[in-house]
């Protein structure tokens, strides 16, 4: 298995149009993408910064920052992560934007994988 990037971060908020005017308004990131109040995706040099709500931060707590790592081979992250002692949940495919999941480290921090 083999990161290709860190390609974002995301943040999951209660209150996703708080949020996202808080990183706009207060630090000045430039909206990159929107789903409605789903999902809010920012500018934020190299990597993106996004803030999901609970329904697409795929059982992330909220407030939790959750690194977004870029894979060819989404399967063999998560057989990584799992033999390493970490946790892999379901994939969820998204159809033209690609597949993602969630998981965990050893001590129990979210980490997630999206391959194209």
């Amino acid at each position: 298995m083999e990161v290709k990037r860190l390609r974002q971060v995301y943040i999951v908020a209660e209150d996703v149009e708080a949020a996202a005017r808080f990183y706009t308004e207060t630090l000045g990131l430039a909206e990159q993408f929107r789903d409605g109040a789903n999902w809010v995706q920012l500018s934020a040099g190299d990597i993106s910064l996004a803030i999901a709500s609970a329904s697409e931060g795929q059982g992330a707590a909220a407030g939790q920052p959750v690194p977004v790592f870029e894979v060819d081979d989404l399967e063999a992250a998560l057989a990584a992560v799992s033999a390493g002692g970490g946790s892999a949940g379901e994939v969820r495919d998204m159809g033209d934007h690609g597949r993602t999941a969630l998981a965990t480290d050893p001590s129990g921090a979210a980490l997630s994988f999206f391959q194209r």
